[in-house]
């Protein structure tokens, strides 16, 4: 048993069928790419594992536990931390008071700078965040306002905000999107890194072929909302199947 499970998901938007008996296994501590053409339905997919859309049939189940239904809150809290497109920052504030509010808000439940709180425990609070900045090698720029950094650093104060949270699965939908190739390589780097230090899970949808090959240890194919393939990296390039949904391939 993966850590997500996806069972026989159908999801129709009228006429539309987005996906079709889609059937994925991730396996916790792998990091595991879903790529596929536009229009393949990935974003559809991902947007039922984080509550935001409920499949018309079939489960989802993360950790042994169905996520139908389930608010996306809640999916946070259980261990699921999704990372957009665009990074997701408090633009006007600092690097570090950026990592400092998951911080309390996975001490408190909930943020709220509560002046009765022990300085002791904001103590802890503190060592919490600086160690994160640490982690993504970012305790540098800690003072500097997150809105003048690099889309690469963006992305990097990101993972450390999601990391504090200790997510047991990160779905990260395109985390290159936008980036230079030098920041793209950095994210790679990055990736690959908290990957190896932490053993988390990673679901990562992506359209750039330099980024799935260089991070992913399986992946699935997406083609007009069904896997046609699911195989490691160096089985996926030659499969035919896949060479016709990129040439032949899926419209919008």
């Amino acid at each position: 048993m993966g850590i997500l499970e996806v069972q026989n998901v159908n999801k129709s938007f009228g006429g539309l069928k987005a996906l079709q008996n889609v059937n994925l296994s991730i396996e916790a501590g792998t990091i595991h790419a879903i790529i596929g053409p536009n229009g393949a339905g990935k974003s559809t997919l991902l947007n039922c594992f984080v509550g935001k859309l409920t499949p018309d049939t079939g489960t989802v189940m993360f950790d042994g536990q169905s996520l139908l239904g389930v608010k996306p809150h809640e999916i946070n809290q259980m261990g699921v931390s999704r990372v957009f497109q665009t990074p997701e920052i408090f633009s006007d504030l600092n690097v570090f008071e950026n990592v400092l509010i998951p911080c309390f808000a996975k001490r408190d439940g909930a943020f709220q700078m509560n002046a009765l709180k022990s300085v002791m425990s904001e103590a802890e609070v503190r060592d919490r965040a600086e160690q994160m900045l640490v982690e993504v090698n970012m305790i540098d720029k800690r003072d500097m306002i997150a809105s003048s950094m690099s889309r690469g650093d963006k992305r990097r104060l990101e993972m450390a905000m999601c990391m504090s949270q200790d997510p047991k699965l990160l779905l990260l939908d395109e985390p290159t999107a936008g980036m230079a190739r030098a920041d793209t390589n950095n994210t790679i780097d990055l990736l690959a890194e908290i990957q190896d230090r932490r053993k988390i899970t990673m679901a990562v949808i992506e359209h750039d072929m330099h980024v799935v090959f260089s991070l992913a240890q399986q992946i699935s194919v997406l083609a007009q909302g069904t896997v046609i393939v699911e195989d490691l990296p160096e089985n996926i390039k030659s499969n035919p199947k896949v060479q016709e949904a990129y040439l032949g391939g899926a419209h919008e």
